[in-house]
């Protein structure tokens, strides 16, 4: 189980991952029990189905909220993922641009600009986003094992299927 709040507090500056099933939504802690996240409008605390919704959506707000508001019921933890291999930027400047942001459209993919990304820019002042990495390569994974296997049956009936045309033309 992943901690909560009762566990582990979290501090100014912290990514806050939250479990929404098959997805996972991310916001930026900012002290005093708030969060700045970038939603797309489906994004809802216990997503559920919505969250499909937010693959169609090219536009998000950010917003803040009351951490445990945009939590709802799901499971989170503290996920600061990339402080082993990049320095976090000072709280102060991440705290100060994520405020500069708050009520802004901004552009949204879940590709390319998703809420992992938004925040890992901030925290990092880099765009990252583990699980598009992760999704991408179980697609390419998926893609190459599927012309692994049309290739495999091309080969099968190139091999014997060869034979027949052999012996029709004998007749």
């Amino acid at each position: 189980m992943a901690p909560t709040l009762y566990d582990e507090k979290p501090e100014i500056g912290d990514l806050i991952e939250i479990f929404r099933g098959t997805y996972q939504h991310w916001a930026l802690y900012i002290g005093d029990g708030y969060v700045i996240h970038l939603a797309p409008q489906t994004e809802l605390a216990g997503g559920g189905a919505y969250m499909m919704m937010s693959v169609l959506c090219d536009k998000a707000v950010v917003k803040k909220e009351g951490l445990w508001d945009v939590v709802g019921t799901d499971e989170w933890r503290i996920n600061n993922l990339l402080d082993e291999k990049v320095e976090p930027r000072p709280a102060h400047v991440v705290i100060q641009e994520a405020k500069s942001f708050l009520n802004q459209v901004l552009p949204y993919s879940v590709f390319q600009s998703n809420c992992e990304h938004f925040v890992t820019e901030l925290r990092y002042g880099k765009p990252q986003s583990r699980q598009v990495r992760k999704g991408v390569e179980v697609g390419v994974g998926v893609g190459v094992a599927a012309m692994v296997g049309v290739g495999l049956l091309a080969f099968a009936a190139t091999m014997f299927g060869s034979g027949s045309k052999e012996k029709e033309s004998k007749r």
